[in-house]
C-alpha cells in the first residue's frame, strides 16, 4: 500500500482572505508576535500497491490539475510507501 500526501496552498503573491482573518484572530485571543498565516488543503490518498513509474507521473498530474489549481496554488506531493 501507498500513502499519498498532497500539500495545496496558495501562491505567496496570491492575497489569502482566510489567512489574514485567522492572523487577526490569533492576536486578539492572545497569541502575539503572528506574522502571516496561509491557509490550504491536504489531501490523503491510500492506493492499492506501490506508487512507481506512470503511476506516480498520473499522480502528479492529477494533484497538479484536479486538486490544485496552478493559476494560484501550489502543491507538494509526498510518497509513503
Amino acid at each position: 500500500m501507498a500513502r499519498v500526501v498532497v500539500n495545496v496552498a496558495l501562491k505567496p503573491e496570491i492575497l489569502d482572505p482566510q489567512g489574514r482573518a485567522v492572523a487577526g484572530a490569533l492576536g486578539r485571543l492572545g497569541l502575539s508576535g503572528v506574522i502571516d498565516v496561509r491557509q490550504g488543503k491536504q489531501f490523503i490518498i491510500d492506493l492499492d500497491g506501490e506508487l512507481e513509474g506512470e503511476r506516480t507521473e498520473l499522480m502528479e498530474k492529477l494533484a497538479g490539475e484536479l486538486l490544485s489549481n496552478p493559476v494560484i496554488e501550489d502543491f507538494t506531493l509526498t510518497v509513503e510507501n
